[in-house]
């Protein structure tokens, strides 16, 4: 049987308790030093939870929390860093106005007769970089960087505490397939140096490529530990959901029908964006949208909602030349739209689910008077949470508490509310488990069934292979192409892709 200094991390038995919920029943995971140890679970499974106990920012109620067989418990994250243990969040939190080794070395800069050393903290930057690989001027403004470049040094200022143990929070969510590689070789270096790594993500393929040991949660519970080697995806599905899906997507069983919305020639105002863009789409139709990283997929839908500028072109409605000049007549005009960065764009994320869910529709729930009738809002709110089964103890708990995919059910139920025609979907499952992604594919048909016109847009290609009708393929602004899905191969979608670059 393994003794506990076999592992460089173990937790064992770990709870914690938030009024009206218990997010971590007696939870475990065990990280050998020198491997990389996934933790999958749906979204709410207690990942980040455990994660947050580990790093100090949380304190666990009962349970034990080992390094190297000595149990600690840290009070705050700097402790957590000066004993060895460092996180990378999916949501990097670094001074954009400051340069990139002034992020890495920030509350600690090295000093000399009484003054930061700036000297040292570049050549202490450079020596990291050099040790990972990483090819980015200590000098220049992090804001200046990429997103994966900004990962990057995430990962570098872990090192720079001399960690040796590193989490990375769904680290591949914003990265190409080439970004992906290059984490993956640092990922590689620092296995080779000992590390114990703990990898939360949601894309099984990864799981299944660079972890030796995956362990899986379900409703803050312990589920299993198995080698990577020895799961399938069909196997983790399982496992996470506790129940066999039998696919990964439900029957597309809508019937599209008639044109309902025309775009005619919409090329945006502020360059670079999008030129010359003509689409028909019909009621009853869930439409995808495909492209590399800068097709402007996102900006197409941006045009369509009145959020970017049109410099010219036309959008039709049911055959009625529509404006959608700001948001506010966007909705009026009866649309939707679900924004990718649902934390920055989505959420209001200090007022609770009630506020949350009500807030697109309030005009239906003020009287002449301006009071709104808070019944209303009550039973609407809970018609949402009912039906797309959103987990939270209450109405009104902070929206920030719930997990990503519980607080994507509430965008959608948000505009649900509005009973919109369009709905624009923009990475509808980015950062979310694969049982609730099953649930918002269900909601997206579901809508469609309904007679609504549905875009979406997604990096995912067996995603819109999967739930769309048609797939419309950008690139670099401009439409390449528009097909019917089962036409098309994710061959054909990458030809398209890189047609105008």
């Amino acid at each position: 049987m393994s003794t506990a200094t076999e592992y460089i991390l173990d937790i064992d038995n770990i709870v914690k308790e938030f009024p009206g919920v218990r997010a971590l029943d007696k939870a475990q995971l065990k990280v050998r030093p020198g491997t990389v140890h996934a933790l999958m679970g749906e979204n709410g499974a207690g990942k980040s939870t455990m994660m947050k106990c580990l790093f100090g920012i949380y304190i666990e109620d009962e349970g034990t929390i080992r390094l190297n067989g000595e149990q600690v418990r840290f009070d705050n994250p700097k402790q957590a860093l000066e004993n060895g243990v460092s996180m990378v969040h999916q949501e990097l939190n670094q001074v954009l106005k400051r340069s990139v080794m002034e992020n890495i070395w920030l509350g600690r800069f090295p000093m000399k007769r009484g003054f930061v050393d700036s000297r040292k903290m570049y050549e202490d930057t450079k020596k990291i970089f050099e040790q990972l690989n990483i090819d980015v001027d200590p000098k220049v403004l992090i804001g200046k960087l990429s997103v994966s470049q900004r990962q990057m040094v995430e990962i570098a200022k872990a090192v720079s505490y001399d960690a040796k143990v590193l989490i990375l929070d769904e680290p591949t969510s914003s990265l190409t397939a080439q970004e992906v590689r290059h984490l993956f070789r640092i990922i590689n270096q620092l296995k080779e140096q000992g590390y114990g790594i703990v990898y939360i993500s949601h894309k099984m393929e990864e799981i299944l490529e660079i972890s030796d040991d995956v362990t899986i949660m379900r409703d803050g519970r312990w589920i299993a530990t198995e080698p990577a080697s020895e799961l399938t995806m069909d196997r983790i599905i399982q496992l996470m959901v506790g129940r066999d899906l039998g696919h990964l997507f439900p029957p597309r069983d809508n019937v599209p029908g008639e044109v309902s919305l025309q775009l005619k020639n919409l090329t945006a105002k502020y360059q670079p964006s999008i030129k010359d863009v003509s689409l028909d789409i019909r009621k009853g139709e869930v439409l995808g949208i495909a492209g590399l990283v800068g097709s402007r997929r996102t900006e197409l839908l941006e045009c369509i909602f009145g959020t970017a500028t049109l410099e010219s072109g036309e959008i039709y409605k049911d055959g009625k030349l529509i404006q959608n000049r700001n948001s506010r007549e966007a909705i009026k005009n009866g649309f939707a739209l679900v924004t990718e960065e649902r934390r920055a764009t989505g959420i209001f994320p200090i007022a609770d689910i009630r506020f949350n869910t009500v807030i697109a529709n309030i005009g239906g729930y003020t009287n002449k008077f301006g009071f709104v009738n808070s019944s209303t809002t009550e039973s609407d709110t809970q018609r949402m949470i009912d039906a797309m089964q959103i987990k939270t103890p209450t109405q009104k708990t902070q929206i920030r508490s719930l997990s990503g995919g519980n607080q994507q059910k509430v965008i959608i139920g948000r505009w649900l509310l509005t009973d919109a025609d369009v709905y624009l979907f923009d990475e509808p499952t980015r950062g979310i488990d694969v049982g609730a992604k099953y649930e918002i594919y269900q909601l997206i048909l579901d809508l469609a069934k309904r007679g609504k016109t549905v875009v979406v847009v997604s990096s995912e290609m067996m995603e819109l292979i999967g739930i769309t009708d048609r797939i419309a393929v950008m690139s670099n602004g401009y439409l390449a192409g528009v097909e019917d899905t089962d036409k098309l191969t994710q061959e054909e979608i990458m030809r398209l892709s890189a047609l105008h670059l």
